[in-house]
C-alpha cells in the first residue's frame, strides 16, 4: 500500500505522555479495547522507538514513534517551531515512507532513527538540550552575582556564536583557559565558585574534565600543559 493510501485510511491516535507512562498507557488501551486495527498508533517519545507499542501492534494497530527534535513551551509558537524541525522516525519498514510522509505533511525532516538506537539518540538530544539550559542558568546566575545587570544580553551573542561554532567545527571550536591548558585560571574560578557559587562547583568541575579530554584527544591541549590543569580539577581547585 502506498503511503498516501495508508494515511488516508487510517484513524490517527496520537500518544503525548512522559516518557515513563507510555509503556502502561499503551497496554491499558490495547487491554480495553480501545486500540482498533488499522489505526496509525503514534507516539512523539525520543526514548522509545515501536517496541513499545506491541501491545497496540498485537491489537491490529500500525505503530509510529515520530519524535520532534524540538523544545516546547505550550504556546502557540510550538506549531510555527515545527517548520523545519527535524523528527526521529522509526516504524515497521513496510511502514516507513508513511511515517515520512507525515512528518513531511507537518512540514518536519525525517531522520530514521533504528530501533536499537532510540536510547542513544534521546541521550544526544538530552545532553545537547536539557544540559544546555542548565548551564546557561548558572551562567546568568554568576554573572549576576558578579554586578552584571542583563546577563541575558551579555551572553545571547556568545552563546550563539559558540553554538555556530560548534555546530560548524565540532572540537576545533573549543576556547577557553581549559582548552588552552591555563591551570591557574582555573583554580582561580574554582576558587571563587566555592565563595559564591558551590552549587555550581561540581558542574563546573565536570565539564571543565570533559572538555579537557576532548581538547587533549584533539590535539588542541598541548600535554605540557594539560598536567597541571588535570592537577587542579583533580584537586577540584581546593589547592
Amino acid at each position: 500500500m502506498e503511503p498516501a493510501e495508508v494515511l488516508a485510511r487510517a484513524e490517527l491516535v496520537l500518544l503525548t505522555v512522559p516518557d515513563d507512562a507510555l509503556p502502561g498507557l499503551v497496554e491499558g488501551l490495547a487491554a480495553t479495547g480501545a486500540v482498533r486495527p488499522g489505526q496509525l498508533l503514534v507516539h512523539t517519545s525520543g526514548r522509545y522507538g515501536t517496541d513499545v507499542l506491541d501491545p497496540g501492534l498485537r491489537a491490529g494497530a500500525l505503530p509510529l514513534a515520530l519524535h520532534p527534535v524540538m523544545t516546547f513551551t505550550g504556546t502557540s509558537v510550538d506549531v510555527q517551531r515545527l517548520a523545519g524541525c527535524s523528527f526521529g522516525v522509526t516504524a515497521p519498514e513496510p511502514l516507513r515512507m508513511a511515517a515520512e510522509a507525515l512528518v513531511v505533511e507537518m512540514g518536519g525532516e525525517p531522520e530514521w532513527i533504528e530501533e536499537s538506537a532510540r536510547p542513544l539518540y534521546h541521550a544526544g538530544l538530552a545532553i545537547g538540550a536539557n544540559h544546555l539550559v542548565t548551564l546557561v542558568a548558572q551562567a546568568m546566575e554568576l554573572l549576576r552575582a558578579a554586578g552584571v545587570a542583563e546577563p541575558g544580553r551579555m551572553l545571547g551573542p556568545l552563546l550563539g556564536a559558540a553554538l555556530d561554532n560548534a555546530l560548524r567545527s565540532g572540537d576545533s571550536a573549543l576556547t577557553g583557559p581549559v582548552a588552552r591548558g591555563d591551570a591557574g585560571t582555573v583554580a582561580a574560578h574554582l576558587e571563587e565558585l566555592r565563595k559564591y557559587s558551590p552549587q555550581a562547583v561540581a558542574s563546573y568541575l565536570a565539564m571543565a574534565r570533559a572538555t579537557a579530554d576532548r581538547a587533549l584527544a584533539s590535539g588542541m591541549l598541548k600535554p605540557e600543559f594539560a598536567e597541571a590543569l588535570l592537577g587542579v580539577l583533580a584537586e577540584g581547585g581546593t589547592r
